[in-house]
């Protein structure tokens, strides 16, 4: 095009390019389609994970460390798909793909916090489940609200450091002509390929990152559960036994979505050459999963369902 153009001629491409978000379709008649089922996708990951917010913070009853991360998690399930469902919808509605040098490195940024903020959540909440079923008399001197707040506090600066590592180590590549993303955001992987500078540094840096603070947490929620499940089998009485399932069964559903569709989207892009394919299956875990959450915690929970009819009951009473 003639912008990029005149950035080559002014010899910084970088400053004043914009990428091309090419999205799930090209089809215009697959438009409205896609406009109509990201923005329903939108408001009920929005409302759900709000309406769980409200519930635990309303209900006293709730006030434990396993709520207190279930809210975290709810609110960043909120700003992980704020900081990419918004922009489709813009690009679908102005029927424009543009996105700025500045607006696709931020968005990376924020994505790998989320992604990242999310990912420790759901180790601390495994750690939670480890401690309740394996260490009960432990349970209340180990789980006290100061330890809770502090491992979401250092969750977050891992995860903060850890985006602004990626993306500081991301600006100083250069790009060619070819600003095309088959992507509806900005993902890291995708950046990188479009480079036309060395990448071997930021992919040695992504594998190793990615072991640590993947596969480490991973690990760590696949030996809770390990431990959880031989102290169940252990209890003598069925109905401690379900009682004792029942309180892992959510988040045990929750860890399954997020990590079998991030893994799902390497293996795709791995097996296939379609970048689309890739980013299609990559609509799992961007957005799908945090939409499911509060239907999996809401509707499985004898607690959460509590604390929803006392609120609907004292809304009644103000009418």
């Amino acid at each position: 095009s003639i912008r990029i153009i005149n950035n080559l001629k002014s010899g910084n491409l970088s400053d004043t390019a914009e990428f091309l978000l090419l999205g799930l379709s090209e089809d215009p008649e697959v438009q409205p389609l896609l406009f109509g089922l990201f923005l329903s996708m939108y408001l009920i990951t929005v409302l759900g994970n709000l309406l769980i917010i409200v519930l635990i913070s309303s209900d006293p009853h709730l006030h434990t460390p396993m709520y207190f991360f279930l809210s975290n998690l709810s609110f960043v399930d909120i700003c992980f798909t704020t900081t990419t469902i918004p922009k489709i919808l813009v690009n679908i509605q102005t029927q424009r793909k543009h996105i700025s040098y500045a607006g696709c490195f931020t968005q990376i940024c924020f994505v790998l916090t989320f992604a990242g903020l999310e990912n420790g959540i759901l180790t601390m909440m495994a750690y939670d489940r480890f401690v309740a079923i394996c260490h009960p008399l432990r349970y209340n001197v180990v789980m006290i609200p100061r330890f809770c707040g502090l491992l979401v506090l250092l969750s977050f600066l891992i995860s903060v450091l850890d985006a602004l590592l990626h993306t500081l180590m991301a600006l100083r590549l250069s790009f060619c002509t070819d600003l095309e993303i088959p992507h509806f955001f900005c993902e890291l992987a995708h950046i990188l390929k479009l480079a036309c500078s060395d990448i071997f540094i930021n992919n040695i840096f992504v594998y190793l990152v990615t072991s640590l603070l993947g596969v480490v947490p991973l690990t760590g929620i696949i030996f809770s559960y390990t431990r959880i499940v031989s102290s169940i089998l252990k209890i003598p009485s069925a109905d401690g036994k379900y009682k004792a399932f029942s309180t892992c069964g959510s988040h045990l559903i929750v860890v399954s979505l997020f990590y079998g569709t991030g893994f799902g989207v390497y293996l795709t892009s791995a097996a296939t050459h379609s970048s689309r394919k890739s980013a299609i299956v990559s609509v799992m875990y961007t957005v799908v999963t945090p939409m499911l959450n509060p239907f999996i915690y809401s509707l499985r929970n004898k607690d959460m369902m509590g604390a929803l009819c006392k609120l609907i009951s004292r809304i009644s009473s103000f009418h």
